[in-house]
């Protein structure tokens, strides 16, 4: 029992719990404490004999409205040791060799998720990468392409819908079997025959420099105010007519940022951390170059520091 603050009593006093009816009752004059509470404790019970290699929870995992069994199938293990080995096993690989329609989409939603978690991206973009996958599988058109450039164009689609985007070079990066090249026509592939599907145009959201913005920053070590000073610059470049990628924007004004501070960055690092060449870098510090003083924050620099970068 524990004890809780009973009004009508005046002190504390031991209270008991009506599971089934979910109330709070003081133990000495009867009062409802509390009436229908929620039990947040656990739903299943836990059997602490059993081996520590095995969960002990007796839940299976959550509906998966993408596969045909909504992900609710039964997989038999083969159990180490112990009489029912043998038999286990046997059970295993007849279930292995039976006709299971969502083997490959099992597979494929197991690749996006390595890669996915790879770049330390969040369970929602893992989930639409899946949806847009179920679509474009459902009409049987992958047949013969590489299966590697479309899980990875997936992904990239979901990261854009999302607005959390992702270079093409950042997604080939955790793919082995597929080139950038080839990710690229495999995105164009796939939103085109969405495109079809759906009967209107797909949505990809557009991307801005900013996007790409506050990660590199924190991947370079950068200060807040250093972060902060380059999410305002990137924002006003923008009403610029900049002829430049915004992930080569957002590289130019790093680097200009960080020349104007106290910790400044090598170029080199900076190509390194964005993937944009170093040539890219200062075509595109040239194109702003003009409008630096239009673009820097006053209280992040002098009009003088400013002329003197220029120079």
């Amino acid at each position: 029992m524990e004890d809780s603050y009973c009004p009508d009593c005046k002190r504390l006093t031991e209270i008991v719990f009506d599971h089934s009816a979910g109330d709070t009752i003081c133990s000495e004059c009867g009062l409802i404490l509390e009436a229908h509470s929620v039990d947040e404790t656990s739903e299943w019970r836990t059997f602490s004999n059993e081996s520590s290699d095995h969960d002990p929870n007796r839940v299976g995992g959550p509906l998966n409205p993408l596969l045909a069994d909504g992900g609710l199938s039964t997989t038999i293990s083969k159990t180490s040791g112990g009489s029912n080995e043998l038999f286990s096993g046997s059970l295993g690989k007849w279930q292995s060799r039976g006709a299971n329609p969502d083997r490959n989409l099992l597979q494929a939603f197991k690749s996006i998720s390595a890669m996915a978690d790879r770049l330390g991206l969040v369970t929602t973009i893992k989930d639409r990468a899946n949806e847009i996958y179920k679509k474009v599988e459902d009409q049987k058109p992958l047949k013969g392409r590489n299966q590697d450039a479309i899980l990875a164009a997936c992904l990239y689609i979901a990261c854009r819908q999302e607005n959390k985007a992702r270079t093409v070079k950042e997604i080939c990066s955790v793919v082995t079997g597929a080139t950038k090249k080839e990710i690229g026509r495999a995105k164009e592939f796939i939103v085109k025959h969405l495109e079809v599907e759906m009967g209107q145009s797909m949505e990809m959201g557009t991307i801005h420099a900013a996007d790409y913005l506050r990660r590199f920053c924190s991947n370079l070590g950068m200060t807040n105010q250093a972060v902060k000073a380059a999410h305002e610059a990137v924002q006003k470049s923008e009403e610029l007519d900049i002829r430049r990628s915004p992930i080569s924007i957002a590289a130019a004004v790093i680097y200009i940022i960080t020349q104007l501070s106290d910790d400044k960055k090598p170029l080199k690092d900076i190509s390194v951390v964005t993937q944009v060449a170093e040539g890219t870098i200062k075509n595109a510090y040239k194109d702003l170059s003009p409008h630096l003083s239009q673009i820097i924050p006053s209280w992040f620099a002098k009009e003088e520091d400013i002329k003197n970068l220029h120079s």
